[in-house]
């Protein structure tokens, strides 16, 4: 019963940090890994990010000369600004479908495996007890509940070790994620402190 104790843990644990991280940047996050490996997209995802580098570059480019002063030279990028455009437009929309089957496979497969596990879970050991209160512990209304809906009464229900479990989580997150801005703050804030504290380098000496 400790692993099952243990997997609803760390069911609870990954929900979390998917939700955190987000299922748009997650989705990218495993593109970009995808396409490192031999997979059938990944010269095409290659050419479209390298065709996005080329449009950024000229852009740059291009707005750093003057048409007026250099119309030779800003002509000349402009062509091959809308040519890098051009390419980079028709490569993206060639891997376009790739891409949204990609993301399809990942979101319903990233379901099974969390939401869907975690309903299959509560489900299949709905009358399973997680662990068992010492008698008398708690009056019979909670321990009704704590069991609630299945498990014998007197026990803890995997739907209730479920949200107990998801509740530390999003609290020690929490916990974690205020101590790292406190932390920042101070030594941010004891920066700009002794910033103020030294004398200026252009100030006069006294004699």
């Amino acid at each position: 019963m400790g692993s099952l104790l243990l997997t609803v843990f760390l069911l609870q644990l990954v929900i979390h940090l998917i939700n955190t991280i987000g299922a748009t940047a997650l989705n990218e996050l495993l593109w970009v890994l995808y396409n490192k490996f031999p997979a059938p997209t990944a010269n095409a995802a290659h050419d479209t990010d390298r065709l996005k580098g080329e449009v950024l570059r000229l852009k740059k480019e291009l707005s750093a000369v003057s048409a007026q002063d250099n119309f030779s030279r800003w002509a000349k990028l402009r062509r091959q600004h809308d040519k890098a455009v051009a390419d980079y437009e028709k490569s993206s929309s060639s891997i376009q479908a790739s891409r949204t089957k990609f993301n399809t496979t990942v979101t319903t497969v990233r379901w099974l495996s969390t939401n869907g596990l975690r309903f299959f879970l509560q489900f299949w050991y709905a009358r399973t007890p997680m662990f068992w209160l010492p008698r008398g512990w708690v009056p019979g209304y909670i321990e009704w509940a704590l069991a609630f809906p299945k498990a014998p009464t007197g026990s803890i229900s995997i739907q209730v070790w479920g949200i107990a479990c998801a509740s530390v989580v999003v609290m020690v997150g929490e916990a974690v994620v205020a101590t790292y801005a406190l932390t920042t703050g101070k030594e941010t804030q004891g920066k700009g402190k002794l910033e103020q504290a030294m004398p200026s380098s252009g100030g006069k000496k006294g004699l």
